[in-house]
């Protein structure tokens, strides 16, 4: 059973943060977290960004979402998961880095460029990947499409993160700096977003 699987997994896990290495989560808990990277990633099951960078407990701070977008700044009365989670990672913790991850096969981006058809009949997902309405090419179609929105997406997160005050304010005296990067399932490639808008491969 799959439970099974994850309470077996819990336990490998305890036995290597808490049996074999004691002082790694007191160190934890008694310092608090100071991770210098925060990671905007998918919901995809997938696309786990510890498991792609093999990163240690309290090295990243995570937000996950459908499609790894950010939303614009809207200060107001609704909820705003997303922008609360990269206003604690800039403002309270002070992280230095900020990663969009995005990645090829993309559920989300799928739904958005086959015109919303698969969003009908939700309540909430037809409204979220609206976000990055204008990452789609009509010029294209098929996967020539879907590649080209997914990296657009990532584009349009990082425009969106330069809408929030307190973000500027940090790229500007570089204390923070953002970084696009997408994720190929299939090749196992991960790129990243280049200044004069290229992609370049990382590994």
């Amino acid at each position: 059973m799959p439970i099974n699987r994850l309470i077996a997994g819990f336990k490998a896990f305890r036995e290597t943060y808490y049996d074999e290495q004691p002082d790694f989560y007191r160190s934890l808990v008694e310092k608090g977290q100071t991770p210098d990277v925060m990671v905007i990633a998918c919901s995809d099951s997938r696309v786990n960004p510890s498991i792609i960078a093999k990163a240690e407990p309290g090295e990243l701070f995570i937000v996950r979402n459908v499609a790894n977008l950010v939303p614009p700044y809207e200060p107001d009365n609704h909820y705003h998961g997303t922008s609360a989670a990269i206003e604690f990672a800039v403002r309270d913790l002070g992280v230095k880095h900020i990663i969009v991850l995005g990645h090829t096969h993309c559920g989300g981006i799928k739904c958005l460029c086959s015109g919303h058809e698969d969003a009908q009949n939700r309540e909430f997902i037809h409204d979220w990947i609206s976000i990055v309405e204008n990452a789609r090419d009509d010029s294209l179609d098929g996967e020539a499409q879907l590649r080209h929105v997914e990296r657009q997406a990532v584009k349009i997160s990082l425009k969106n993160l330069l809408s929030f005050p307190w973000v500027v304010s940090r790229v500007e005296d570089g204390s923070l700096t953002l970084h696009g990067w997408c994720f190929d399932l299939e090749a196992g490639e991960l790129l990243a977003h280049q200044a004069d808008e290229s992609w370049k491969t990382l590994t």
